[in-house]
């Protein structure tokens, strides 16, 4: 399975965590009409905080997590396109739900752009029921929570 391990991202991540992320949300951009916020993150503050972790060397994806008190808050996740449907999201949507129960937080929260449409197929099959849709400045953003058993 492409990757390797899941680790901590390091300062000297930064650029790629960066590049990763545009090159995943970038197509988004004119369907939206808006440029998607991770790609509009402070990556640098991100890691510094230990929010990030990659997969692979070179990195080919990453996840900004959050914990918070009552759940673990997926901010974003980021697969490079050169490596779409070889495992590497499912993976990482795994090591979110690990995370989250070696932090003993029951349930993982996200949103998604609803024209993100994918995202819309994508996380029901791993478990995530849909809470709400709602307007935020321009971003039409669909809430979702997974529930940890």
């Amino acid at each position: 399975m492409p990757g390797g391990e899941i680790r901590p991202a390091v300062d000297a991540d930064v650029p790629v965590v960066k590049a990763v992320t545009d090159a995943a949300y970038c197509h988004y951009i004119e369907r939206i009409g808006v440029v998607p916020k991770p790609m509009e993150a402070d990556h640098a503050a991100n890691v510094a905080a230990g929010r990030v972790f990659v997969i692979g060397e070179p990195v080919i994806g990453l996840v900004v997590i959050e914990a918070r008190a009552d759940h673990l808050f997926l901010d974003s996740i980021a697969v490079h396109p050169d490596v779409h449907g070889r495992g590497v999201g499912r993976r990482l949507l795994h090591f979110v739900d690990a995370r989250a129960r070696a932090l003993g937080l029951c349930e993982v929260r996200l949103y998604t752009n609803a024209m993100m449409w994918e995202n819309q197929r994508i996380y029901p099959k791993y478990g995530y029921e849909l809470v709400e849709g709602r307007a935020d400045g321009p971003y039409d953003r669909l809430h979702y929570r997974k529930r940890l058993g």
